[in-house]
């Protein structure tokens, strides 16, 4: 009896476990179905589709969606035809680049030219292509190159003390994008007239200056000045917006020359919480602003003395020849005397982002290299005012910066005269002398409110009062006091004689009334740019060094337009 149940028990669990093993593969041959499935679906997956279910946003810094294609197959003819290259291109390279070096040689050099200049044997890496919409008249193509060259050149150079010094250059790594555009597309062979070529964009360039058989260190500044030339040399003979015309098929392509399009009008206003620098004391901070960093179209401020919040309130401006492309840089350093200044943080602009004809206030953040963006310590901001007015447009939109500005009639005849344009000869000698345009005025502003400011009295409120100040003048003008209010009203106008708007900027500082002294509470700082070119506006400003609280002003101007020689 006990064999025929045990038999039984066996029967019912081997048919158990037949039927659970059973079922257990049916399970994974469905998810091993599914999971192909769903590696098939991401395999065909875009790049489109890949940003559709997971934002940008979310992706880590290293996580990049490239457009460009690879290359292996142009690298392999490459590698293989370089010698040619080599040999064909070095005296090119050399004849059109020595006239370049001799225009940003260094003073304390008399003579820099190339004796020897050959490509060397490792041919450059071409790391992908990608093809750019612009119309249909052209087509551009944007390659990115990677080099690592064992190239031989070496500069033959002499001082104006009679000592000559062959230096090398050596250790050259260089990656960067160039562009080509192929322009205008016709229906002859090879259906484009004219090819550019110019340097989109220089990621890394980086090289060795040695003195064969000596120390370069032995002249004092010669190696800094021989490699700011090298770079000032790139930078305006083959750097974007510089772009090389090769003519194709004949015709006239003055239209492809590089043109100015626009000027930028920039007015640095201040900086606040810069990082110090100085053991003891305060940074001495100053600016350099530049949209191509060539010497002469680089801007730098004046220094501010032991100060992390400097104003400057100073105008600079700025050909632009790509508005679609170029950016403003901002580079903020701390003054170390004769010592080299110690770099603060930078910031950058994009043009594209701006609207023509219209003022953009902002106020941007400063890091440590505008390539790598995983800086996450906070350097300080700067403050910057912007308008960029394209040429062909001024009638669409006022410059407020430009002589023309709020001029009468009679204004611009005598100012023509002033300019030497009449047809009088003898005259011009007399009355050349250079005007501009002083924007004279009454600035008259109302400190209506103010809202959620800072608790500085120990029973939870504050008696606050606005300071007016014009910065060039130094006039001063304040309200009435508020007791016991943290969202005070006054509705107090207030009228100021302006005698260079452009050039002047509001401060309004919030202070709290105390029987014994006064609490700095915060203060907005405004340029006069806005009010002259709109006339009369209302806004909430967000006071800077306070915790909290806004200021409700209005603003209003009436011009009084004079001249003044310079």
């Amino acid at each position: 009896m006990g064999f025929f149940v045990g038999l039984l028990f066996g029967l019912f669990a081997g048919l158990a476990i037949v039927v659970l093993f059973v079922r257990s593969e049916n399970s994974r041959s469905n998810l091993r179905t599914k999971l192909a499935t769903t590696v098939a679906a991401f395999a065909r997956m875009t790049v489109e589709d890949s940003r559709k279910i997971l934002p940008a946003e979310f992706y880590p810094s290293w996580v990049v969606f490239s457009q460009r294609q690879k290359l292996t197959w142009l690298n392999q003819h490459l590698t293989k035809i370089w010698p040619y290259v080599d040999e064909a291109a070095s005296d090119l390279i050399k004849a059109s680049v020595e006239p370049v070096l001799e225009q940003y040689r260094p003073v304390i050099l008399s003579s820099l030219k190339f004796s020897k200049f050959t490509l060397g044997a490792v041919a450059p890496q071409f790391t992908g292509v990608s093809i750019l919409e612009d119309g249909a008249d052209s087509v551009i193509m944007e390659l990115e190159m990677q080099w690592d060259a064992n190239s031989n050149i070496v500069l033959a150079i002499k001082t104006y003390l009679g000592v000559s010094l062959p230096v090398q250059v050596k250790d050259i790594g260089f990656t960067g994008v160039f562009r080509l555009i192929f322009k205008p597309l016709v229906n002859e062979f090879p259906c484009f007239g004219a090819v550019c070529y110019s340097l989109r964009k220089k990621k890394k360039l980086d090289f060795t200056l040695k003195v064969i058989g000596g120390d370069i260190s032995t002249i004092p500044g010669l190696a800094d000045a021989i490699e700011s030339t090298i770079r000032d040399a790139i930078e305006d003979s083959i750097m974007w917006p510089v772009r090389k015309i090769i003519p194709i098929l004949p015709g006239d392509y003055s239209d492809l020359e590089l043109k100015p399009v626009g000027m930028l009008e920039v007015k640095l206003i201040q900086a606040r919480d810069l990082t110090n620098k100085d053991i003891i004391g305060k940074s001495d901070p100053y600016a350099v602003l530049f949209v191509r960093p060539l010497p002469d179209r680089t801007k730098k401020s004046k220094i501010i003395n032991n100060d992390l919040n400097p104003i400057w309130n100073e105008h600079y401006e700025f050909i632009i020849e790509d508005a679609t492309t170029q950016h403003l840089v901002v580079r903020i350093y701390d003054d170390e005397g004769v010592q080299a200044s110690e770099f603060i943080g930078c910031a950058q602009v994009l043009l594209s982002e701006l609207e023509p004809g219209k003022v953009k206030d902002v106020w941007l953040n400063l890091v440590k290299d505008l390539e790598i963006q995983r800086d996450s310590k906070y350097r300080g901001q700067v403050h910057l005012e912007l308008l960029y007015c394209p040429f062909g447009m001024e009638n669409s939109f006022t410059n407020p910066f430009s002589s023309d500005f709020s001029m009468t009639s009679l204004e611009r005849v005598l100012k023509n005269g002033a300019n030497g344009t009449d047809d009088i000869e003898n005259e011009k000698a007399v009355t050349h002398k250079k005007r501009e345009i002083i924007i004279r005025g009454v600035l008259s502003v109302t400190v209506i409110s103010a809202e959620d400011l800072p608790i500085v009295d120990l029973m939870g409120k504050a008696d606050p009062y606005v300071v007016l100040t014009m910065k060039k003048s130094e006039l001063k003008k304040k309200t009435r006091v508020v007791n016991d209010s943290l969202n005070p009203v006054w509705n107090q106008t207030f009228d100021f004689v302006v005698e260079d708007g452009l050039h002047d900027m509001l401060i309004l500082e919030v202070w709290d009334h105390d029987t014994f002294g006064k609490d700095y509470m915060g203060r907005c700082i405004l340029t006069l740019t806005r009010v002259i070119l709109e006339g009369e506006y209302k806004d909430c400003l967000p006071l800077e060094g306070a915790k909290s609280g806004k200021l409700n002003i209005n603003l209003k101007w009436m011009p009084q337009p004079i001249f003044r020689d310079s």
